[in-house]
């Protein structure tokens, strides 16, 4: 990385905007901010930290000036490292701006719509929307580690939920870098804020507009197609990927290629009455069966459908035991206090050579033993009648409708339903997303004992029948264990592995994706590329765009780091 400017003058200029204690430039301060939450870390020069809109804007500025390469940055949940540094090979110094003090959510329109500013939470929203009988688009996942609203925007996120589609809006405000290497601000928020980026930038930052200044453009806050395309099973495409052109525009997707200051978002009226039904078989086809004719046939789509197999199923129990009872017992608001503080205890440990790697994991992996059984006795039984199980939610008159259809259903097909209670309920879904954790905790115990983890994310075409994995015995023999997890309605899957020690890891990758791509699947589904995956060319041709010198979060993606994609 070439380093030739004042650091010193820098760092005086960026206190000057925000004050000494949101500038850290030491490498104990930084680390949080430079290491991605399960993959990737990097070096900057500084992390910053504005607590407002234009002082955002007046640090990007200063990066512009000084040809600084400028990575934007809000929770730092992903799993693909795509909001961090990644290496050192860049040709420009780098500074992480960090958001999370820009936190603040406006309602508008009676609540069927908001703003969320650049570091604002999917669970301040969701505790926001709350009094006015409505949710946002995802309620259970991301929401619980404190994920923000525009991270899951920039990165096209899925989430669980059947009728919603990806994360997407046409309504942002945004700083973009022009071909000329200028900053210009782009309001596409669709509300009248002025002309000036102080202006513009101030007057959101308060609130300072009134309803007859909020326009309602033609444009989308939400992918309200999602439903019709979902119900297409017979189509030989995915029903959402993350390079889906239909869903590229401005911020969405857009992988922190420009800088997001707020979206504009639809949200979704609370059911008044929702049911879970969890279902067992031993026969895959059967849940495809059932998947394609409740897509096709009902009147009332699902919730969500979560699947988990049986191997994922008994890991969760044993290795994601404690997320689950911290949630249960103090809240989706503790996970993102816990995760710091894992943070904080595994930074402590690096600096003390005699306690062991992952220290945090290995400690609470060892309390969790004394806790008891925290899992329903029903799904205990269907645990050993079944190797595949589904939990399905289905909400107001869907209820009726699915309670009939399971009835008829499993008096002529393999596997076994029961109407969960609400207290089964709960733990069903919980148990389905903690799931998600296991094979990060097994590793971080175990991983002198193997050579890696892989995590796939997988969007299978609507009409693809053959959806559970089965692996050449080649493949299949260089992993200790398979976990598999994933929205089976949208066919989204998750494929964890732990690879064998010896394996070559990344020969071993490619063939995994050969596979894939042999079923005309596209990956990543619902998480972004980061720098994990190779950006296809439809989507490298979009940052490119976005970004055409290259000055926001180079090298996502796998692309090029240099100034002007050289």
């Amino acid at each position: 990385m070439k380093n030739n400017i004042d650091k010193s003058h820098l760092f005086q200029d960026l206190r000057a905007i925000i004050g000494e204690k949101n500038i850290l430039t030491t490498k104990w301060s930084k680390l949080p901010y430079c290491k991605g939450w399960r993959y990737g870390k990097g070096e900057a020069l500084a992390v910053a930290r504005p607590g407002t809109l234009f002082e955002i804007w007046k640090i990007i500025q200063i990066c512009v000036d000084l040809d600084i390469i400028v990575i934007m940055q809000a929770a730092n949940t992903g799993l693909t490292g795509g909001s961090t540094p990644y290496g050192d090979d860049y040709d420009r110094p780098i500074i992480v701006i960090n958001t999370m003090r820009v936190s603040h959510i406006h309602i508008i329109d009676d609540g069927k719509q908001i703003v969320g500013l650049a570091g604002s939470t999917l669970f301040g929203l969701e505790n926001k929307l709350a009094s006015y009988g409505r949710e946002p688009h995802s309620v259970i996942g991301s929401s619980c580690i404190g994920a923000s609203i525009v991270g899951g925007i920039c990165n096209n996120s899925g989430g669980a939920l059947v009728k919603r589609g990806p994360a997407y809006t046409e309504l942002a405000l945004y700083a973009q870098i022009n071909a000329e290497g200028e900053l210009v601000l782009v309001n596409e928020l669709g509300i009248d804020l002025g002309n000036t980026p102080k202006e513009i930038l101030t007057r959101l930052q308060d609130q300072d507009y009134s309803a007859d200044e909020i326009q309602f453009p033609n444009k989308l806050a939400s992918d309200n197609e999602y439903q019709e395309r979902v119900r297409n099973v017979d189509a030989d495409t995915p029903a959402r990927f993350n390079a889906d052109k239909r869903r590229l525009h401005g911020a969405s997707g857009c992988a922190g290629k420009i800088a997001v200051f707020a979206v504009r978002l639809d949200t979704y009226p609370i059911p008044e009455r929702n049911q879970v039904f969890y279902l067992g078989t031993n026969n895959s086809n059967v849940l495809g069966k059932i998947r394609r004719e409740i897509l096709s046939n009902f009147k009332n789509l699902p919730t969500s459908g979560e699947y988990l197999h049986r191997d994922c199923y008994d890991a969760a129990k044993k290795y994601s035991k404690d997320t689950f009872i911290a949630i249960e017992k103090m809240g989706p608001s503790f996970i993102p206090k816990l995760f710091e503080f894992k943070r904080i205890v595994d930074l402590i440990a690096e600096k003390l050579s005699f306690l062991p790697n992952q220290f945090s994991d290995r400690l609470m992996q060892f309390i969790s033993k004394f806790f008891p059984n925290h899992l329903p006795q029903r799904m205990e039984e269907y645990r050993e009648m079944f190797e595949h199980h589904w939990i399905i939610e289905m909400s107001g008159e869907g209820i009726d409708e699915a309670k009939a259809y399971f009835d008829e259903f499993f008096k002529k097909n393999e596997g076994d339903f029961f109407e969960c209670t609400e207290r089964e309920a709960k733990k069903a879904i919980l148990h389905r997303f903690v799931a998600a954790s296991a094979l990060g905790r097994y590793y971080a115990i175990n991983q002198n004992k193997f050579e890696s983890i892989l995590s796939m994310d997988i969007a299978f075409p609507r009409n693809e029948k053959d959806w559970f994995e089965i692996l050449p015995k080649e493949i299949d023999d260089s992993f200790e264990m398979k976990l598999y997890y994933g929205h089976l309605f949208c066919h989204v899957l998750h494929h964890n592995y732990v690879v064998k020690k010896g394996v070559d890891t990344e020969e071993l990758t490619q063939k995994l994706l050969k596979t894939y791509e042999d079923k005309g699947a596209e990956y990543p589904a619902e998480h972004n590329v980061g720098h994990e995956y190779f950006a296809k060319p439809s989507l490298s041709s979009f940052y490119k765009k976005l970004d055409p010198t290259n000055a926001f979060n180079p090298g996502i993606g796998k692309t090029s780091k240099k100034k002007y994609w050289k």
